[in-house]
């Protein structure tokens, strides 16, 4: 997710960047250090933060940070994770990373030990539960697991929700537990991620009913857009569509708003 916000200068001058308007979008800025990192699945790896401040984090469930992590040549890459758990009190936060090859997120973690200090931004994001909704849909591939179980950890005693969730395989699938009444469906595809018919066909095998419903699609943006689409033809209202593609072939950082 690139984010380039202007404001209007003079009448004749055209737009002009505002870096406070920059500071203001991108979130408060915070100092986190590494406690541990612990292995979720083979391909995704939770590392616990602390930092000073994190008592004061308003955080709402599916939204990600900035974090800036240090590569070796001195440069810092700026990569969105969404933020698996808080636990204030403990001044705790955890984020989930998928492995996937050769990465800046990749080559830091392979180096991250407790006490490495890394400056995070946020949390931010339109990717939350949606008041009012009496049933949930969440559909998405095991970069959205996080934000998935966040959101789905959140719901009150009796919530409904449907997850279909797309992975590489049997050992790529984690526990749920939650108060809501969740029914998790595993597609494994048995190759690379990438873009996929594999959750449009689930989709449409279960032609969920939009009544009083809201549906969250995250994952790679092509996958992402024929989702969104198909469940339109369903007869969900855009505004009952969460809409986020988290990642795509051949691009380096940032989201697209779907």
């Amino acid at each position: 997710m690139n984010d380039l916000s202007a404001s209007r200068g003079e009448p004749g001058r055209g737009f002009r960047f505002d870096p406070a308007a920059l500071l203001r979008r991108a979130g408060r800025e915070w100092s986190l250090s590494v406690v541990e990192t612990a292995e979720v699945t083979p391909r995704m790896r939770t590392v616990s933060f602390t930092g000073p401040d994190l008592a004061e984090l308003d955080w709402r469930p599916g939204q990600d940070l900035v974090l800036g992590l240090p590569q070796a040549d001195g440069e810092v890459a700026r990569r969105h994770y969404t933020i698996r758990d808080v636990n204030k009190a403990a001044r705790r936060l955890d984020v989930d990373f998928v492995l996937h090859g050769d990465s800046p997120a990749g080559r830091w973690l392979a180096d991250a030990r407790p006490g490495a200090v890394i400056e995070a931004r946020g949390p931010r994001g339109r990717t939350h539960i949606a008041a009012g909704a009496e049933q949930h849909l969440f559909l998405g591939d095991e970069t959205a697991i996080p934000a998935i179980f966040a959101m789905t950890e959140s719901l009150p005693p009796g919530a409904r929700a449907v997850a279909l969730i797309e992975v590489e395989g049997p050992d790529e699938t984690q526990s749920l537990a939650c108060d809501a009444e969740v029914e998790v469906e595993w597609l494994f595809r048995r190759r690379p991620a990438g873009p996929s018919d594999l959750g449009l066909m689930a989709l449409a095998a279960r032609a969920p009913d939009p009544r009083g419903a809201h549906a969250y699609v995250l994952g790679e943006t092509s996958n992402v857009r024929a989702q969104r689409h198909h469940l339109l033809r369903l007869g969900f209202a855009r505004e009952q569509i969460t809409a986020e593609g988290y990642w795509r072939p051949g691009r380096i950082g940032g989201h697209d708003h779907v």
